[in-house]
């Protein structure tokens, strides 16, 4: 088992400022071409204590959304921290830069954050993304702390469908660059999408992914998250800790 890391208990995750979030869409995709050459894509993540889940909302009528962030303790995956923030979405749904639609409210929430994660899973992608840099690369560069990418659909690139076995995965290919993996992460469920986000490798990225799955074809982080996202994530009456709602 894994040995707590008690350094990670009562810290803050903080982002840094590499860049506003008031910028025209060509200015956003200047900023991921020159961030995306800053993403690490090394890293073995050997152990980790706390692994949190990122996710947002869909938006209400009026553009309402909610950032959510859930902290898991590794290996029995019980509940830690929950975090959400609600705003506004205010840059416009293009294709290929969410994360500057969604990030905001993302960095919102994990900046209510007590403990200080070793490992961030985003919904998302991480570097298979047109300019190497989706949403989990983003955060990774962030945070400063080792993110995977695990999507529900591509973006980009193309794959052979992967075995039918849980763990079967095919190479994510794009203009010749392997930019992630389809992986089968239950058997009769369509595979989920992993990349590297930041200061990982693929095969870390998918080690955790499978490591992190417990009967569902998400990975517990991210399930969670998105329960929390949506609002049906049941509380304790602590604020630090909760149980986990409907599955998804």
């Amino acid at each position: 088992m894994p040995e707590r890391l008690p350094n990670r208990y009562n810290q803050r995750v903080k982002a840094g400022d590499l860049h506003g979030w008031k910028v025209s869409t060509g200015q956003a995709q200047d900023i991921q071409r020159r961030l995306a050459a800053e993403v690490s894509r090394s890293g073995k993540v050997e152990s980790a204590s706390l692994i949190a889940g990122v996710d947002i909302s869909a938006p209400n009528a009026d553009g309402t959304a909610t950032g959510a962030v859930v902290v898991l303790e590794f290996p029995g995956l019980k509940l830690a921290e929950v975090a959400t923030a609600e705003g506004r979405l205010d840059f416009p749904y293009v294709p290929g830069l969410l994360s500057f639609r969604e990030s905001p409210l993302r960095l919102a929430a994990a900046d209510k954050l007590g403990v200080l994660p070793d490992l961030i899973l985003a919904d998302g992608q991480g570097i298979a993304h047109p300019r190497r840099l989706g949403i989990a690369s983003h955060l990774g560069l962030l945070w400063d702390i080792p993110t995977i990418g695990c999507a529900k659909s591509v973006l980009c690139g193309g794959y052979a469908v992967p075995g039918e076995a849980p763990g079967s995965y095919t190479e994510l290919v794009d203009r010749g660059e392997t930019i992630g993996a389809a992986l089968r992460t239950k058997k009769g469920s369509r595979p989920v999408y992993v990349s590297i986000g930041h200061r990982v490798d693929l095969e870390t990225a998918i080690y955790w992914v499978l490591e992190l799955c417990r009967g569902y074809r998400l990975p517990e982080p991210a399930r969670l998250a998105h329960q929390a996202a949506g609002g049906d994530l049941e509380r304790k009456e602590s604020p630090r800790f909760g149980l986990p709602g409907k599955p998804v």
